[in-house]
């Protein structure tokens, strides 16, 4: 009977190594891949589509059937209330672990899979790749021994399927640290050459996009996939407890307005060149005035006193005389990010 597990595919290096590694030894493997709006690998478009791509790239290299699952609004709550803390940023990576463990752990039972692989590299990230961690995981997860880390399963002890016979642990490694030179070298000797994302990123852990985060969770108890989106656009603010967002750029200009919705107030500048701001859920003349004084600021000196700006409303807008710009004080009061 052919032994099955369940792996963690991203299409990086290290999932797509500790695949491979499985399947040489003829476990027979049922990928699983996780989206989210906050991975930094999924950009690019049909050509450069991302870790999502990539794993399903992978898996039909490999022969292996995939299935992909979002991280979605339920993902939000994990992030909201994150039971073992916080990295750099916002990222809660032990427990981001244990919501995918989870989703894996049924996954398993799915398919009739006798444990599950990832890519792992004990050492290679600060937060959850300690041996700590592990263990934190596979406690709360109910999988201790059934976790195979396969590059370096060596440095930890033998799980339930080295001890029983179905994968030979004399053929697993003991990489440790950040660097993948071993990686590589293992990729080369396997014949894996296309790995375009060895190491995917999370905007959760970046400084600056953490702060919209955190003011999205601090003002709005249930969060939305348009909310997800407004996340990765524009400049924010938040005056006298109104959001308000501004675009940096065209491209930044084109997503509000497909992301508006009724009920939001979109203000533009008339006759003249500038960013747009929405305003979510209206918040009346005094957010309009301030996001008027926001575009006038980042006009880049294309307006002045008595340019017209346009504010959208409930299907119907009203023209009216531009503010004076805002004040590097009063941006500075309500900017986000």
């Amino acid at each position: 009977m052919t032994t099955k597990a369940v792996a963690l595919l991203s299409g990086g290096l290290d999932s797509t190594l500790a695949v491979k590694m499985m399947i040489e030894q003829g476990i027979e493997i049922f990928a699983l891949n996780f989206t989210s709006v906050f991975c930094t690998c999924n950009s690019g478009g049909a050509h450069k589509g991302g870790c999502k791509s990539e794993s399903k790239r992978v898996a039909e290299e490999f022969g292996i059937p995939i299935k992909v699952m979002l991280k979605g609004l339920d993902y939000m709550e994990v992030v909201r209330n994150a039971k073992h803390g916080y990295g750099k940023g916002i990222n809660p990576c032990i427990d981001c672990r244990i919501y995918m463990f989870n989703i894996a752990k049924e996954y398993m039972k799915e398919v009739g899979a006798s444990f599950i692989i990832t890519g792992e590299v004990l050492g290679q990230r600060p937060m959850s790749q300690r041996m700590e961690a592990f263990r934190i995981v596979e406690k709360e997860t109910g999988l201790a021994g059934c976790i195979l880390r396969p590059l370096c399963a060596k440095h930890l002890p033998p799980t339930i399927a080295e001890q029983t016979g179905l994968v030979d642990r004399e053929k697993l490694l003991n990489v440790s640290g950040r660097s993948r030179k071993e990686q590589m070298e293992l990729a080369e000797e396997l014949d894996i050459n296309d790995y375009p994302c060895p190491s995917g990123g999370c905007l959760l852990t970046e400084k600056l996009f953490s702060k919209k985060v955190r003011d999205l969770l601090n003002n709005k108890k249930e969060v939305s996939k348009r909310d997800l989106s407004l996340l990765k656009t524009g400049r924010h603010f938040r005056h006298n407890g109104t959001k308000i967002i501004v675009g940096r750029d065209e491209a930044d200009n084109i997503k509000l307005k497909a992301l508006l919705e009724p009920g939001d107030t979109l203000v533009e500048p008339v006759g003249f060149a500038g960013p747009l701001a929405l305003i979510p859920d209206n918040g009346g003349e005094g957010a309009r005035a301030f996001a008027a004084s926001l575009i006038v600021r980042y006009a880049s000196g294309k307006a002045g006193g008595g340019t017209k700006l346009s504010a959208t409303h409930g299907g119907g807008a009203v023209e009216f005389e531009a503010p004076l710009p805002a004040t590097e004080e009063m941006i500075s009061e309500a900017r986000v990010c």
